[in-house]
């Protein structure tokens, strides 16, 4: 296979990253904190994704993914660079958004949940559903991150915020239909 750039630069080797944009910060910052936590849900997300069997789960982990690669986006960009972000119209999560996922809450809670006590990923035997219970955990994380960053003065919008207690309800939702 023949490459024209190695991914291999070197340039994170002093503890600094790139952000968008041009910028560099702390590998160590709570801002690469979070951005790590929302790639390893993200990565979570895959799993699950690859051991589904039903369209519908697939489709939707795919949808759920492809918010968060814009969520990430989001986050690699500092707040002084959010005017930019904007224009050049990258992907944002918004209120449709939230709206978006609480639909798909609301849609899944009813085909009817099956809970008999706290959850034990894996205890079904599913795959997919032990990966979605992982992705909820992951997402708990990603949330607190997110929290942290802006409890510490950067800014993070409130949709952000308020994604990924949707989310971790949706996915808590998802591991106990009854479908799957």
């Amino acid at each position: 296979m023949n490459f024209c750039m190695s991914i291999i630069t070197g340039r994170g080797d002093s503890g600094d990253t790139d952000l968008l944009f041009g910028k560099r910060i702390a590998k160590s910052s709570l801002r690469i904190d979070a951005l790590g936590n929302v790639d390893e849900l993200n990565a979570a997300l895959g799993l699950a994704r690859a051991a589904a069997s039903d369209p519908l789960w697939i489709s939707l982990i795919d949808q759920l993914q492809e918010r968060l690669v814009g969520l990430m986006g989001q986050l690699a960009c500092l707040p002084e660079d959010e005017g930019r972000y904007a224009e050049k119209g990258y992907a944002a999560i918004t209120q449709a958004d939230l709206e978006w996922v609480t639909e798909q809450a609301h849609a899944y809670e009813a085909q009817g949940i099956k809970f008999t006590g706290w959850a034990r990923p894996g205890a079904e035997g599913s795959l997919a559903r032990a990966g979605i219970d992982f992705s909820r955990a992951v997402a708990r994380r990603a949330e607190r991150s997110v929290l942290a960053l802006h409890e510490s003065g950067e800014t993070v919008s409130q949709e952000v915020r308020l994604f990924f207690n949707r989310l971790s309800d949706l996915l808590w939702i998802l591991a106990r239909v009854i479908s799957e």
